[in-house]
């Protein structure tokens, strides 16, 4: 049985993780700040499926789940040095899968430090305290935003991706640098994840789905940015946690073709992976607001607005290398997954 640390297991990918790796029979321990990025009731309530009283947590401290016998949760913050090293040193974890990080493109022009703090100064916690305590394998989260400029489509792990627009995409493809570094100088497994456009049940407040279903509930417009000229490579949460899975129980041996005399971005000689993870289908903005109207019942009040900073016109993702190397690819429709997400969302605010 793998002994598995998960960061951010209050969030939305961590949470749906944390409950397949128990549901499977591995031992986890969730680590999660809990912070009011967003409204925190949603939080709450994801700790709550999974058995973590909230009356019972205490920072820096193990909450036992009342629902998983081979679950416990620990508030911490990752910038949190000597509380992370401490929590590493004791419980000897097989794998580490680090969701954990300040996310949103829009929100790091505005307090750009929150992402250095969580995003640059907790990931080196984490890498440092893999490397001395001989993690088999980190994995970690990416995202898609680090294509930046890219207009090759569809976005390869192999195409160069030095061109970020945003401070969250730039702090994402720090780590894949950070952890490069670490698996080339100390051997350490490391696999980044870019995820693309993740959405379903539990979904984060400030995402499109969640954003255009309370306004089209409530009666209110719904701000259509770059006038409708937008797709996305929208990825149902559970083909995002089947790619983790994959890929945490499969740690990179390094690639023994790789020469630095023409040096393939997505692969290295260390023991070192990227991965894109998303649905290879990318839908119109448009037809994304259809759909969503369709599964409500209501037409949507739309205010088309200009490109917002930070933005990118499409995404949509190259899923070779999961196929090939992990036998994966997802495959989720977008009327399903649309459909799970309004009825989580109608039964959690009682609409």
């Amino acid at each position: 049985m793998a002994k598995t640390l998960i960061t951010g297991t209050a969030g939305f990918i961590g949470f749906h993780l944390a409950k397949r790796l128990l549901e499977r029979g591995d031992e986890v321990v969730g680590l999660d700040s809990i912070n009011d990025y967003y409204d925190v009731r949603v939080k709450h309530g994801r700790l709550a499926q999974t058995g973590i009283k909230i009356q019972d947590i205490q920072y820096g401290k193990l909450t036992q789940s009342a629902k998983y016998p081979s679950y416990r949760f620990i508030q911490l913050q990752l910038e949190d040095a000597e509380n992370l090293n401490q929590l590493f040193a004791s419980e000897q974890f097989d794998t580490v899968i680090n969701l954990a990080a300040q996310a949103g493109v829009r929100y790091s022009l505005e307090n750009p430090r929150a992402y250095i703090d969580s995003n640059i100064v907790g990931f080196v916690n984490i890498l440092d305290a893999c490397r001395h305590n001989e993690v088999k394998h980190l994995s970690y989260a990416s995202s898609s935003s680090v294509y930046g400029l890219n207009e090759t489509m569809p976005f390869s792990i192999h195409h160069n991706v030095d061109h970020p627009i945003s401070l969250y995409a730039a702090s994402k493809k720090s780590n894949e640098l950070m952890a490069h570094t670490y698996s080339h100088l100390f051997n350490l497994s490391t696999t980044g994840l870019r995820f693309f456009t993740v959405y379903g049940p539990w979904g984060r407040p400030d995402m499109a789905l969640f954003l255009f279903t309370k306004a089209i509930l409530e009666g209110e417009p719904i701000n259509i940015f770059n006038n409708g000229e937008m797709s996305r490579d929208f990825t149902y949460v559970d083909d995002i946690v089947e790619g983790i899975i994959r890929v945490n129980d499969n740690p990179p041996k390094g690639n023994p073709e790789w020469s630095g005399k023409n040096p393939d971005p997505g692969t290295a000689k260390a023991p070192y992976a990227v991965y894109n993870i998303g649905n290879n289908s990318p839908v119109k903005l448009m037809d994304f607001v259809s759909i969503i109207e369709k599964t409500l019942g209501v037409e949507a009040k739309k205010n088309f607005m200009p490109m917002q900073p930070g933005d990118v016109a499409a995404t949509y993702a190259d899923v070779q290398d999961l196929i090939d190397n992990l036998g994966y690819k997802p495959q989720t429709s977008l009327e399903y997954g649309v459909g799970e997400f309004v009825k989580w969302y109608k039964e959690f605010y009682k609409v």
